[in-house]
């Protein structure tokens, strides 16, 4: 390509940029948590996130532009060494539309591809209403827990969730 044509197509060189930039300094993430306001009392949120130091937080705000969705807010309030900010995508509806077509077009190059294309599925189960179904549900946990390092950051261990539903469903047939 030439340098006319580079100058002609900047969308494509900033998607190009905001995928490796997201390969650096984001996630795609799958949030789960005990709750009782959901069928099977598990709740699982599918989130991207990306970061960067406060004084930064224009390029944030053009990812936020270029993808449609997302806010922006500070990354760890409860650090106060924690400078950041993060844009974090939570809707689903913007997830599947904007958000993975965005990264399908515009590849994570690293391992990183990896938990992006787990975080698709899920985003797919969860919009095919699979986390209301039980063995459905444990599907989608299994794989949230195979993502971003095998959870080894998670506060929940997947066999407390397994437990959890397990004993609901005991209760449930009682």
């Amino acid at each position: 390509m030439s340098a006319d044509n580079q100058q002609e197509r900047p969308d494509v060189w900033l998607g190009y940029y905001i995928a490796g930039f997201v390969d650096g300094e984001g996630s795609f993430h799958v949030a789960v948590q005990k709750s009782k306001n959901v069928k099977l009392g598990i709740q699982v949120i599918p989130e991207f996130h990306v970061s960067q130091n406060a004084n930064r937080t224009v390029i944030l705000e053009i990812i936020k532009k270029i993808l449609g969705c997302g806010y922006i807010k500070p990354n760890h309030r409860t650090r106060l060494n924690d400078r950041s900010n993060v844009l974090v995508v939570r809707n689903h509806n913007d997830l599947a539309q904007k958000v993975i077509p965005f990264f399908k077009k515009y590849s994570i190059m690293s391992s990183k591809k990896y938990d992006f294309g787990k975080f698709e599925k899920i985003v797919s189960m969860i919009g095919n209403k699979c986390h209301l179904q039980r063995n459905s549900l444990k599907e989608i946990l299994k794989i949230a827990f195979s993502m971003n390092e095998n959870g080894k950051y998670r506060k929940i261990k997947y066999s407390d969730l397994i437990k959890h539903l397990e004993s609901s469903e005991t209760v449930r047939q009682n």
